[in-house]
This record gives C-alpha cells, structure tokens and sequence, in this order.
C-alpha cells in the first residue's frame, strides 16, 4: 500500500509539513490497496468502498457471430457485489439462461453462439458495484452488433466519353456499423493507380479531373471492406470508354447532320471547377480531439494543382498533413483554436478558382479536475471537486451510490455548491462512493470517488531495511510508502541521533519518498523515515549506499572504410569495481548480425569484409545494475560506383543520337563523372574506344557519330575512390554510309633511288573510311614543269613508286581518299622530291686560322646546290695529327671528324696539342652520303707551356743535404728551356721559411741540395718551362738527418739517477692529475683547455725513438704529397701559410679544430695529433734536458 503520487513532485517547506493533512484532504487522498501483494496483507483488515477498474467502451459494437463479453471489474473491502441494468432498469441474469456472471467479477457473458440472436441484447448497459461503504457505477455502454450490409442491385451502363472530359463514379457503399473503408480495384484484385488526375474521394467516390484514353476499362469495383466481420463487399463493375473526337463523330454520323457533329472544342484545355465540394463555400463542423479532413478536387485541362490556406492565419505545422496529392487537408487533435476559414485553391495555366470552407470546433465534455478519492478521519473536514470543460459548457450532476444526490439519504456532513461538495466533521456514516456526470450535446463523463472514513494509526508500508544503491552525482529515491487516518505526518533522519532532515538539501515528496537531487559519496548511510498522527507513531530504517558512475573513456570514433576491408570501433570503459559490468555493441539499436565477420573483443569491435549493409551507427553500450552509458559512432561503407544500367539510345539520326542511363549505387560516394566509350563492330570488334565525359550530375549525353560504324556504347562511373566496372553495351546502331570526310595524314614524297619517287601516307582505319570500298588517289607533277598531274587509285597500300624520274627533282603530290559514295575533300598538295645521288663536287678555297696552340678556325666556300644533288646535310671536317713539330719522321695519325649541320661556311676546331702538325679537308653530305674530299690543307700549333714534370722523390738524406730525382713532363708541349725549384724551411710551429730559388738545365732529371739545416723539414716546389711560359709545379717535403753526437749526450743526461728521480715524480703528479680530471669529468664536471693542455707535453719537444736515439722521421704517407696543381710562388718568394697543404689545421691546432663535450681539445687525441711526435725532429735548437724531461713523460 503506497500513498498516491501526483503527477509532479512537490517540495515542502520544513515550517509547513503540518499541512499536509489539509492539502492531502483537499487535492489527494489516502487510497487503501488491496492488490499489491505484501502492502495489501498489511492493511487487510481495513475496509474500501467499490472502485470501477475495467469496464467495456461507451459505444459498444459487437461481432454477431461470437458471445458478447461486457465487461465490468470493481475492486473494494469487502469485495463488492455486481448488478446490471438493461436500457434503464433492473437486467435479471438469472432468468437468462444464456446469460452467466464470472466469478468474483460484474462482467456478463451473453452465449449467442448456440442460440440466440446479437439483436435481442442490443440496449444500453449499465454495471453497479456495492458493498457495506457504498456503490460505485459504470458507464452507460451502448451495445450494437456490427453490420456488414449487401451491395443494393443496379444496373450499370457503361459510359462513354471524349478524351480530356472529366468522370465522376460513384461508389456509394451500404449504410455499416461501423462504417466501411472503402478502395478501388480491378477484376484481379489489383488497386486502380492513383495520381492527381485521378483520386479517390473521403465518400468513397472516384474523381477524374480528364480522362485518357488510357483510362478506358470495364471492370471499375468499388470495394467495401467491413474490418469487424472481416468480409468485404463488391460493387458491380463500371465500363469506362474514353474516345478522340473522331471517333465520336464516326459513332454517330448515321444519326447526326454536318453541322452536329463534335469539334474539337470540347477537347481543348480548360480551366478549373469543383467537382467536391459544390459552390464558393461551405461549413465543416468536427469535435475536438478528433482528425479535421477537409477536401477539394477539381476538374480541368491541364490537371488543377490543389493547395490550401487558413484566412487570418497560419496551419499548425506538427499537427497539419496533406492526403491524397494535396487534395485532401488535415488536422489531427483539431482544438476551438482551429476554427476559422480555410480555403482551397485549384490552379491550372488557364486559371484559378478556390473555395471557403467555414470549420467550427464543438467539444464533448472533457475534464478539468476529476473528483478523487478521500479517505478521512472522524471529525475531519474534505471536498469533491469536478470540473469539466466542453462546447457547449456541460451540465454538473452528482449521484451519491449510484442514486441522484437530490433523493439519496440525508448526509448533514456534506454540503453541495455547484460542482463541489464539501464535508465537514465528518463520521464513519459519511463513507460512500459519488459519481460526477458532466454532459453536454455530444457526450458526457462519469467518474467515482469514494468518501471512506476511517480512524487508524500509522503503518509503514515499505520493507524494513531495505538497501538503496546509487550511482555517485545522481538523484536518489528512499521510499517510504505509509497508510493512517489521519493522514500521518512524514519525517527523515540520518545517523542514530540526526536531526530532521529539510529542503534546504532533501526533497521531501508527499508520498513520504526522500530524494537527494545530487547523491555524494557523504550521502552514504542510514536513513530513518517516522510516520505519525494523533493515533500512534511507525518508523522504518533504509540504507543507502553510494556507487562510482560507469564511464566510457575512449569512445568509438566516425570511420569510413571502402568495401572488403576491415575496420575496428575501439571502447574502453571504467566502473566501480563493486558492480558488475555488461558491454554489449548495437547496430542500427538492434543487436549485432549473427555474423562471423564481426569480433567483440574486450575493448572493441572488428568488423572483416565490411560489405554495404554493414554501414549505419553503431554503439558501445556498457550497463551495471545500477547504471546505462553508451556512445555511439557512424561508419560510412564506400566504394566505387556500381555500373549504370539501361542504356537507352534515342534521337537516332546520321551522325548523333542521344544516350542515356540510369546510375547504379554511387556506394556512399558522390558520381564525379560518367565515361562513354564506344565498339566498332564492323571494324574493331572487342576494341573499346574513349567517346566523351559528361559530370556526375548528367544522365544523358548527344554524342557525334562518324558514317559506316556499326556503334555499340557503355558507360563507367566514377568517383574518388575510382571507375565503377563498364555497363552493358547499348543496342548497336549502324549509321549510315557517306564520303570520306577527311584525307590521309603524313603524306610525304621521298626517292629511295636516284630515279625513283617513293609517295608514303599515312592510310585511314576502318572508323574513317565513312563506307566500304576504301581506296586511294595518288596524284604527282614537278613543281617547276608545266606537266598534267598524273594520278593512280590504289586500295590496301600506304605506298606508291613512281619510277623513271629525273634526280632529285621537286614534285607536288596529292593522296585522295574516295569509297563507294564518293571522293573525300580535294587534298592540299605536298611537296616531295626524287631520289637523291651522292655529291659531284668539293668545298673549295679551304684555309685555317690558327687561333692558340689548342683552337684553330676554318673556313671553306659553299658547294653549289645543283651539284650537291639532294637535301643538303651539313659539311664534315676531317682532321688529324701529322708529326709533332719537334720530330722530323712522318707518323700518320688517327683522323678525327667534326659535322657542322646546315649551309655553315665555318667552323672551330677544338682541343689541339700545342706545337703540332695537323692536316684536314673539308667534304659536303647529302641525304645519300659524302662528296669528294677538298685538297689537305697543313697548318701548325704554336708552343704551350709544359705539364708537371712526371714525377719528384728526394733520395740520400744527410746531414745538410737532399739529392731530388724527377722525370721530364709527360707533354712538354714544346722545347723545354729549363727547371725551376724553390724549397723553404718548414719549424716546429709549421711556419714557413724565406723561399728560395733555383734555376736548373732542361737536360738534367738530378740535383743535389748542400748546405742545409740538419734535422730540419724542407718544401720543394718544382716546375719546367718552355718559350711560352711555366708549367704546372710538383711539390715535395723532406728532412735532413740528426747530429749522432748531440743524440748521445742527450741519452747520457737521461741516464743520470738524479734525472730519473725528477722523472718519476714528475709522472706520478701528472698521475694524480690524470685521476682528478677522470673523477670531475665522471661528475659531468667541465675543465678549461689550458687545463687540459698543461697535464701534457709541449708539442714543440718531441720523444726520441727507442731504436737509436735519433729524432723520427715523417711517417705518413701524405706528407709526401705534391701541392695542389696550379698553385703559384708569390711574388716575394715565399709560400703562405694558407696555400700550403700542411697547415695547422692538418695538425689539430687550426682555427677548424674541433672540441669535445667536456671543452677538451679533439686533435690532442685524433690521427692527425699523432704526427706531432715525428714532426719534433723540424727544431733546429739543440736538446735540453727540459725535452728530455717531457719526452720521458
């Protein structure tokens, strides 16, 4: 049992619970439950006037043929008793046989299935439940049985008409309970096509704005389908013939004069005219709730367009929809609101015309505030209250146990006003139940409330400690559904000793239920709801208990995929760890296909080979107990297109037709543009040809055809994603022959002998030929004669000879293509010429310009044009090395050609050897070959300076001298005159030392070097010369021998013990230094390059070699590389530092070295660094022990 909830929640005050027993007396009342299980058990011994529950409708129709079932259940305490009365007065079951009662219910069931008519119970019903509390009634129920009427026999002549008149057939069914639906068919229970030239009307009739000859039939029905008997009636068939004008004329000539006969008048178009409804206006009167159909159809030629408007106003736009292609407007849950003219208008080219329907809205009763229950204690005050509405305004009556109020039993606590009856200090003698009847015109409404006095104290009707669970930062509900009479007071408290709970934070509902808006992790606990009144007190404990929301934090996302592939949704979700936790995926809302394709992981969805059906919305859905989140993601499925289909070719004439299709499915991806190709069945079947491209928006295309082609089309589409496969080909079309409208291309006129004319072209296919007997006229002439064209025709050759010609003569020639219609356009000619035969004569007065010792010009005179005998090609230049200048034998040489294209006179012949005997001639070419060669023409080179000489190496080191060795240049280029060598002293520090300069003799290849620092590193550099000038130089590096006597005393003084105790210390503090940069470097630590530089040796003092004692000599191998070629001596003799290969930079100690991350220097520990121990023997100082010292160490 549970305290009636209103339609919505309420909140209170905490100063203004003690109301609630007045407002509760007032707006809502204590009902006592007696089915609901547990709750009834509680409250059983308690007693409840009759309630109606279940009742039949109103207005009762009834199937003849099975039993009438009126149905009437009432509950009450004690149960209530049943009776019934039949059109006004007492209906006695037990004189009936074929009348029985259900047990425990009113509802009657009449046996008209064994004997018995549906006629003889037709009447107005009326139930009556009663007990000990009061009498409670139910409607009056209209019972009728269900009529399905036969069709009344005509005869139906058949109707002739003239094509574009307008039809009415009328069907005008039977008179049925409840009425008919009506539709049109054929003899093959087919539907007659419908459209806004032809409609069905809301009588059932059927409207022709014209007919068509189309239209001519004989089997019109007319159907009546009768939904509860289930059968349909027919109507006899109706005969429509539609005939043209001369037709009509034809059928009665026999009977009507010249001037009788039908014009064609009455077939001309016409404006429109109402066929429904009839003049400029009428009215229209509909009942509120209920569905406003409003209808106009009109006739005319062309067919009228209907549409609607609401003068001084505007159509409800949810609640408006148009029927039967405009003709018909309606409103559902129509309302006084909707009263007012609408008007229709039906329009044609020829005019308009409209009608003005006037709507007036009545309304049945329909409540305000029906009366509802009360239960109230002795002495309490309360009120019924019944308010009803409706057009016209219904009357109010009361009834009081099924009895009119005005001759029911005199209750002094109540008292009547209107409709509302007020009761005051009532007594248990005041229980019974009222009726409210509201009527008017068009209906009336019956309702029951009772008036039950009772005096009990509280009861808690919700289960003892019942346990809440809620998701956090949602609304929580504790219920606590209660009973008592007085209508007990409700409050809440949390904990063992808590204060009241108010609406500063709770909501206290009036039905006793606690709600918390925003259920916190704090709101977990024990809540305690106390019911109490002047007749006791009842209590109850419930647990509430707060829970984590399930949340999804990695949603499925929007994912397009082509068909065939594989596409995954990804779905991750947490949730208190206490629940249990459901995640299931929906396609579309419903569940997944039964599909192997698609696999749910534990965080996904696969779907494999997505296929079109597979594209729509699919959503993550994850569900506890408690709480339902879900998110959801679109997948597009896309593909190529789908090939287009019926291809249609219209508009055939010679040489267009018009194409057109429909496009297949673009899958999800817009049609960019459709591809038209075409076959040549006569000429190339099986090869598909490109025709035209139109975009994606057109379905048709004119397409220019070519004669004599047997032409079959298909179309592709495309869209981003590519082509769709080709359609089906079109039907052939083969047009018609016609002249070759175009002439071979490539004509050209060539002799492949001196007395011969070759004419080649280019021949047209079979798509070109424009009709069958292909072949061609091959015309020619000199171009400079007076001659006739001769002329030839030939088929199936690209190629015509023509023989006996003069050489290389210039001819117009001409390819006419013609077949069996006719020639092509006349060909423009061509020029061609004859055979060509080799030159007769050679370039003369050939002489050379000698411009240096590599470049020479020539020059020669052009060969006459007669004499060259066809297409001049150019001039080709012979050439070659006779002897050297500086030798007296003779030595042929390999000749060389140089071609200078074209009518050149002159041309430059490059790369010559310097101070060498050349001779050419010169030689014309034609298209055939070379003429005669023009009289050796000798010319000389002057000298060149020298290459490098061969080789450089310094052999035999002494003390103070080197002995150098070289082999001459490889081309001197010329009469050396003498050697140059300069040499400077390279120091410790790589600085370079004055230059100095030596001539030497051309015939030497030795040269020995003397009174030179020992032990000190020398740079040569060596070049030869000629009369024209230096050559390019070599360049070497060497070092004298070390003093044997002075390496000794050094090794004495390193074998002094007070030398070696000095070392030994030295070394073990260089140790401890060693250790204290490892530790800071280990650290990250960062230490200067002084400090780094310090811990080691000077590179100026070098060790000594463990062999002999003596400094060591250069030992890599690129110290004994020669200097960049082309590198000069400057003017003051000596050698910049920067031009030298060995500057600092090769030696780590350059502006480009390098540093490590800890700021110590790279060349301290690089290959180049280690050079630096050899490099010490360059000092020329003499040994101290201080070297000696950082030697050891």
């Amino acid at each position: 049992m549970q305290l009636k909830i209103m339609p919505k929640r309420k909140r209170l005050p905490a100063g203004r619970v003690p109301l609630i027993l007045f407002l509760c007396q007032v707006i809502s009342a204590l009902e006592v439950p007696l089915d609901h299980g547990g709750k009834a058990k509680l409250l059983e011994d308690l007693v409840q006037p009759p309630t109606i529950t279940q009742q039949s409708p109103k207005d009762y129709i009834i199937d003849p043929r099975e039993n009438i079932v009126i149905q009437c259940e009432a509950k009450g305490k004690p149960p209530p008793s049943f009776s019934w009365t039949q059109n006004g007065t007492h209906f006695d079951i037990d004189k009936d046989p074929l009348v029985t009662m259900k047990p425990d219910s009113g509802t009657l069931i009449i046996n008209i299935m064994s004997e018995g008519k549906a006629e003889t119970y037709e009447g107005v019903y009326q139930c009556t439940a009663r007990n000990e509390r009061g009498a409670a009634i139910s409607n009056n129920i209209v019972v009728r049985p269900s009529r399905s009427p036969l069709w009344t026999k005509e005869k139906l002549e058949p109707m002739t008409l003239q094509n574009g008149q307008p039809l009415v057939l009328p069907c005008r069914p039977p008179v049925g309970l409840p009425p008919p639906i009506i539709f049109w068919m054929d003899n093959s229970f087919q539907r007659l096509p419908q459209s806004e030239r032809v409609s069905q009307g809301l009588n059932g009739d059927l409207y022709f704005s014209n007919v068509l000859p189309e239209d001519t039939r004989e089997d019109y029905i007319c159907y009546a389908r009768f939904n509860h008997t289930q059968t349909i009636q027919q109507k006899q068939p109706i005969s429509v013939k539609v005939i043209s004008v001369d037709e009509l004329n034809d059928t009665i000539a026999a009977n009507l004069s010249d001037t009788e006969f039908y014009g064609a008048k009455s077939n001309r178009e016409r404006p429109p005219t109402f066929l429904t409804p009839e003049g400029n206006a009428s009215n229209k009167e509909e009942l509120r709730g209920n569905v406003l159909s409003l209808e106009c159809i009109a006739e005319g030629l062309p067919t009228p367009v209907v549409y609607w408007i609401k003068e001084d106003g505007t159509l409800p736009i949810n609640r408006t929809f148009y029927r039967n292609f405009q003709k018909t407007l309606q409103i559902i849950q129509v309302s006084e609101a909707d009263s007012g003219n609408y008007q229709c208008i039906a329009k044609n080219a020829l005019g308009a015309i409209h009608h003005t329907i006037s709507v007036t809205v009545k309304a049945a009763p329909y409540w305000i505030m029906a009366p509802q229950n009360l239960v109230l204690s002795p002495g309490e005050d309360g009120a019924l209250i019944c308010r009803a509405n409706g057009n016209p305004k219904p009357t109010i009556s009361w009834l009081s146990n099924g009895v009119p109020i005005e001759i029911a039993p005199d209750d002094p606590s109540r008292k009547i006003d209107g409709d509302t009856i007020i009761f005051s200090n009532v007594q248990e003698r005041s229980s019974a139940v009222y009726q409210c009847n509201a009527s008017n015109e068009y209906g009336y409404l019956l309702a029951n409330a009772f008036v039950n006095v009772l005096a009990e104290p509280p009861r808690i009707l919700t289960s003892a400690n019942a346990h809440y669970q809620v998701i956090a930062n949602r609304p929580a509900f504790l219920d606590c559904a209660f009973f008592g009479s007085p209508l007990p007071t409700i409050e809440w408290f949390k904990g063992a000793k808590g204060s009241p709970l108010h609406e500063d934070i709770y909501v206290l509902h009036e039905n006793g239920t606690l709600g918390i808006p925003v259920a916190q992790k704090e709101s977990t606990g024990t809540y305690t709801c106390v019911a109490k009144n002047k007749l006791g007190m009842a209590k109850n404990e419930v647990n509430l208990e707060i829970k984590d929301p399930t949340r999804i934090i990695k949603q499925p996302e929007y994912a397009v995929v082509q068909r065939g592939s594989t596409v995954s949704f990804e779905c991750k979700v947490k949730h208190d760890h206490t629940l249990i936790l459901t995640v299931t995926w929906l396609k579309d809302d419903h569940e997944l296909p039964s599909d192997g394709r698609f696999t749910v992981d534990k965080d996904q969805l696969v779907i494999a080979d997505v296929g079109d059906d597979d594209g729509g919305t699919y959503t993550c859905v994850a569900n506890t107990t408690l709480d339902t989140v879900s998110a959801s993601a679109v997948l597009g499925v896309v593909d190529v297109p789908d090939p287009p289909f019926d291809l249609e070719l219209t508009d055939q004439l010679d040489k267009s037709v018009q194409l057109s299709w429909t496009p297949g499915d673009d899958n999800n991806s817009p049609i960019t543009k459709f591809i038209i190709e075409y076959e040549d069945a006569m000429h190339e079947a099986g090869l598909w040809h490109y025709q035209t491209e139109v975009p994606g928006t057109q379905t048709r295309a004119q397409l220019k055809l070519s004669p004599y082609v047997n032409y079959s089309f298909r179309v592709m589409a495309e869209n981003s994603l590519g082509r769709s496969l080709p359609s089906q080909p079109s039907e052939q079309y083969l047009t018609k022959a016609a002249e070759p409208d175009k002439n071979p291309m490539t004509v050209e006129g060539l002799g492949s002998e001196p007395d011969n004319l070759v004419i080649t072209w280019k021949p047209l296919n079979g798509f070109e030929s424009n009709g069958p007997g292909l072949q061609y006229k091959v015309s020619w002439r000199q171009k400079d004669g007076d001659d006739e064209w001769t002329s030839v025709v030939v088929a199936n050759v690209s190629k015509y000879i023509v023989s006996g010609t003069p050489t290389f003569v210039p001819y117009l020639i001409k390819v006419q293509a013609l077949n069996d219609v006719g020639f092509a356009p006349e060909p423009a000619a061509v020029m061609g010429h004859s055979g060509e035969d080799l030159p007769m004569v050679a370039p003369r007065n050939v002489h050379v310009n000698v411009l240096n010792g590599t470049l020479a010009e020539v020059h020669w005179d052009p060969v006459p044009l007669k004499s060259i005998r066809g297409h001049l090609q150019g001039y080709r230049i012979y050439y070659w090395k006779a002897q050297s200048s500086s030798k007296r034998n003779r030595r042929h040489m390999e000749k060389k050609i140089l071609i200078f294209q074209g009518s050149k006179t002159h041309g430059m012949l490059p790369g010559l050897e310097p101070f060498s005997h050349y001779v050419l001639n010169v030689r014309v070419v034609n298209g055939k070959g070379e003429g005669p060669a023009s009289p050796d023409k000798d010319f000389n080179t002057p000298e060149g300076v020298p290459s490098a000489p061969s080789a450089l190496k310094i052999v035999n080191p002494t003390l103070d001298s080197l002995t150098l060795e070289w082999d001459p240049p490889r081309h001197p280029n010329g009469i050396l005159t003498e050697y140059t060598l300069k040499y400077q002293p390279i120091n410790s520090t790589h600085e370079l030392g004055p230059l100095i300069d030596l001539k030497i003799p051309a015939n030497k290849t030795r040269w020995t070097l003397k009174n030179l620092n020992f032990s000190t590193r020398y740079k040569f550099y060596f070049y030869a010369q000629t009369s024209a000038g230096s050559g390019s130089q070599i360049t070497e590096e060497a070092v004298t021998t070390v003093d044997e006597a002075m390496a000794s005393r050094q090794v004495d003084i390193a074998t002094q013990g007070w030398f070696i105790g000095l070392m030994c210390a030295v070394a073990l503090l260089i140790l401890i230094l060693l250790i204290v940069c490892f530790i800071r470097r280990n650290k990250g630590g960062k230490y200067p390059v002084k400090e780094k530089e310090d811990a080691h040796a000077d590179p100026e003092i070098q060790p000594m070699k463990e062999d002999d004692g003596t400094f060591g000599e250069y030992s890599d191998a690129e110290d004994h590389k020669p200097l960049k070629k082309g590198s000069r001596t400057p003017s003051d003799r000596t050698v910049k530092k920067e031009d030298s290969d060995d500057s600092l930079v090769d030696y780590g100690e350059g502006v480009n070295g390098q540093f490590n991350e800890d700021g110590s220097f790279i060349g301290q520990y690089s290959g180049k660094k280690e050079k630096e121990p050899a490099e010490g023997n360059e000092s020329s100082e003499a040994p101290s022990p201080v070297n000696a010292m950082n030697s050891f160490v």
